[in-house]
C-alpha cells in the first residue's frame, strides 16, 4: 500500500505530503484522528478545481466531507477499496403492452455517477443506464432517450427552449404516449413557462423533472422524481406542460405543477417547487395521478400539437428596489432591448425618478410590463396615484403573471410581432393560466414557524 515517491515529483501539496507520510493512498479506508475528533471513511481523489489543503473523505453515510490537513494528527489505515462508480447498464425490457415514453435530457442529475477527476456528477442517460439505476421504470413504460443538451440549468436559454420545443413536437407527431424532460432545477420554471407557450394544446403529458440532490447522496430525490414523472407521462390524463417534483419533504408523493404557475422556492429542500396564486394540477404516487382540479387540457388520441417556437431575447426582467436610478432603464434602451418586465413593489410601483426613463423607453418603442415582486396577488395600478402615473407613461399591468413567466411570455410575444397593440393582445390573453380571473382561497397559504397555532399543527404532523 505504500506510495511510489517518484510518481509524485512536481505534484507535492500539503495534503499529499501528509498522505505520503502516513502511508495512506487514495481509496484507503481510514480513520482520521483530528483536533476536532475522529472521522472514518474512504479517501477520495481531489477534484481538479478543489483547494490543496483538504483531504476529501466519503463517510459511511455516503456524504463527502473535507478535512483540513493541518488538523489531522494521525491516520489509521484499515484497508483499500477502489470503488466502481459506473452505473451498471442492462437492456431496457420491451413490452408491447406498455406505452412508449420519450425522455429528453438537457442536463441536471436524474440518474448519475461521480467523476472524481472533477468532482462533478455525470448523468447516466441511456435506457440501459437508467434501467440499471432505476429498474422500476420498466414496470411503467417502454422508454427511449435522447440527449438534447448537457448543460447546467443556468445555461439554458431561448435557443435551448426552441430546440427542446421542436424536439418534443416531432416526437409527439410520431405518436409517443408522453414526454419527460430532465432538467436542472434552478431555472426549470423558466423552461416550463417557455414550453407552455411554445407547445400548446398537446395531446399528451409533457413532464419536466429534476433532482435537488444528486444520485450519489443517500437523501437523493432523483429516482423517486424520475419514477413519478415517467408514470405521469405514461398514464396521466393531464396533457399539459408540468413540473413534477417532491410534494412534502418526504417521498410520500410528488406534485404536478402547471408550467406557468410554478416557481422554485428553496435552494436545497427537495420539496422546493410550489404553485403560486393557485393550487397544483394534482399529485402522483405509486397508485397513479390524482387530479386536484378539472380545468386542465385532457389527453387525446391524435398527434396534433400547436408549435410556435419563437423568442426575441432582447428582453429584460428588472427587479425594482428603493432608490433605483433611471440609468438602469436607460441602459437597457440604449443597448437595444425591446421589452422590459418590471417586478414592482406592492400593487406594481416604482419611484418617481424612474418616470423620465420609462417615458424615454416608451418613445423608443420599448414594451414595458409591470408585475409584482410579492409573487402572490395582482398588479392593481388604478388604486394609487403612483400606479396611474406609471400607466400614463406606457407601462402595462400584467395581472397576476409571475415575473419570470411575464419575462418569458414577452420574449415569446416579441418573437411574433413588435406592433404594440398585437404584443399587448398576446401578453394579456391567457394561454395556459399564466393569468387567472381570481386566485383561489387556498392558493396562498404560509405556515410561519414560531406562531403557537402553527407550531402546534406542525408538531402533530411532523415526522
Amino acid at each position: 500500500m505504500s506510495f511510489n515517491q517518484e510518481d509524485y515529483k512536481g505534484y507535492r501539496t500539503p495534503t499529499l505530503e501528509l498522505l505520503l507520510a502516513q502511508e495512506a493512498p487514495v481509496w484507503s479506508e481510514v480513520t482520521l484522528h483530528t483536533t476536532r475528533g475522529e472521522f472514518s471513511g474512504l479517501i477520495l481523489p481531489r477534484s481538479e478545481t478543489a483547494d490543496e489543503l483538504h483531504i476529501v473523505l466519503k463517510l459511511i453515510t455516503g456524504y463527502n466531507i473535507g478535512i483540513r490537513h493541518d488538523t489531522v494528527e494521525k491516520i489509521s489505515v484499515h484497508g483499500r477499496k477502489v470503488a466502481n462508480y459506473q452505473i451498471p447498464e442492462k437492456a431496457f425490457p420491451h413490452d408491447p403492452k406498455k406505452p412508449r415514453v420519450k425522455l429528453f435530457g438537457t442536463g441536471g442529475t436524474i440518474a448519475s455517477r461521480l467523476d472524481y477527476r472533477t468532482g462533478a456528477v455525470i448523468p447516466a442517460f441511456s435506457p440501459g443506464e437508467l434501467y440499471g439505476s432505476v429498474p422500476e421504470l420498466a414496470d411503467i413504460c417502454n422508454m427511449e432517450t435522447s440527449k438534447l443538451y448537457g448543460v447546467f440549468s443556468e445555461n439554458m436559454g431561448p435557443d435551448e427552449w426552441i430546440g427542446t420545443a421542436n424536439a418534443i413536437a416531432a416526437e409527439i407527431e410520431k405518436g409517443v404516449a408522453g414526454i419527460v424532460v430532465g432538467h436542472g432545477t434552478d431555472t426549470m420554471h423558466h423552461t416550463a413557462a417557455a414550453l407552455s407557450f411554445m407547445l400548446q394544446d398537446s395531446p399528451v403529458p409533457i413532464v419536466m423533472v429534476g433532482s435537488q440532490r444528486s444520485s450519489d447522496r443517500p437523501s437523493s430525490d432523483a429516482a423517486i422524481n424520475l419514477i413519478n414523472s415517467t408514470r405521469t407521462a405514461a398514464t396521466s390524463d393531464i396533457a399539459e406542460v408540468m413540473v413534477c417534483m417532491f410534494g412534502p419533504t418526504s417521498d410520500k408523493y410528488g406534485l404536478l405543477h402547471r408550467g406557468t404557475r410554478v416557481r422554485k422556492m428553496h435552494s436545497s429542500y427537495r420539496s422546493t417547487f410550489r404553485t403560486l396564486s393557485d393550487i397544483p394540477l394534482g399529485k402522483i404516487d405509486e397508485k397513479g395521478v390524482t387530479p386536484f382540479r378539472s380545468d386542465y387540457n385532457k389527453r387525446r388520441d391524435d398527434k396534433n400539437i400547436k408549435l410556435n417556437a419563437v423568442f426575441d431575447d432582447r428582453v429584460s426582467l428588472v427587479y425594482y428596489y428603493p432608490a433605483m436610478k433611471p440609468d438602469i432603464i436607460d441602459s437597457l434602451v440604449e443597448k437595444g432591448y425591446k421589452g422590459i418586465v418590471i417586478a414592482g413593489t406592492g400593487l406594481g410601483h416604482v419611484n418617481k425618478p424612474l418616470y423620465p426613463a420609462l417615458d424615454r423607453a416608451r418613445k423608443a418603442g420599448v414594451h414595458v410590463y409591470m408585475t409584482v415582486q410579492t409573487m402572490w396577488g395582482y398588479v392593481q395600478m388604478y388604486v394609487y396615484e403612483t400606479g396611474r402615473e406609471i400607466m400614463g407613461l406606457g407601462v402595462i399591468p400584467a395581472a397576476n403573471m409571475l415575473p419570470e413567466v411575464a419575462y418569458v411570455k414577452l420574449g415569446w410575444a416579441l418573437g411574433q410581432s413588435h406592433d404594440p397593440e398585437e404584443v399587448k393582445r398576446i401578453m394579456l390573453t391567457p394561454v395556459v393560466s399564466e393569468t387567472t380571473e381570481r386566485e383561489p382561497h387556498n392558493g396562498y397559504l404560509l405556515f410561519q414557524g414560531g406562531i403557537p397555532e402553527v407550531d402546534e399543527f406542525i408538531s402533530s404532523h411532523w415526522k
